[in-house]
């Protein structure tokens, strides 16, 4: 056997085909691309709550049960224009309102 098949245990490693499952897992969008898709679909500037809520109705994103994904998804727009300044995606037009760039 190949030393990269055997785990640093010394058993070997089990190999499994990807499901159809597990690949439709891998398409999803995360919190922000989703965002970036909903604002880009309307052209218009949307705050946080509604845009969780676009998100949801179109089947691209929806909380894994967490309490406040708006405020989630707030703090992920905002360090996202903090860290990328210009070549964000998003850009804040009003007070908790975002925009698409």
């Amino acid at each position: 056997m190949a030393a990269s098949k055997i785990h640093q245990n010394g058993k070997p490693k089990k190999t499994r085909k990807r499901s159809a499952e597990t690949e439709a897992k891998a398409k999803n969008l995360s919190a922000l691309d989703a965002a970036a898709q909903v604002l880009a679909e309307t052209g218009q500037p949307m705050a946080c709550k509604e845009m969780i809520e676009a998100m949801a109705q179109k089947g691209y994103w929806s909380s894994p049960g967490g309490k406040t994904p708006s405020a989630t998804l707030y703090s992920a727009i905002t360090k996202e224009i903090s860290t990328k300044g210009k070549e964000s995606r998003f850009k804040k037009t009003d007070r908790g309102r975002f925009a698409r760039t």
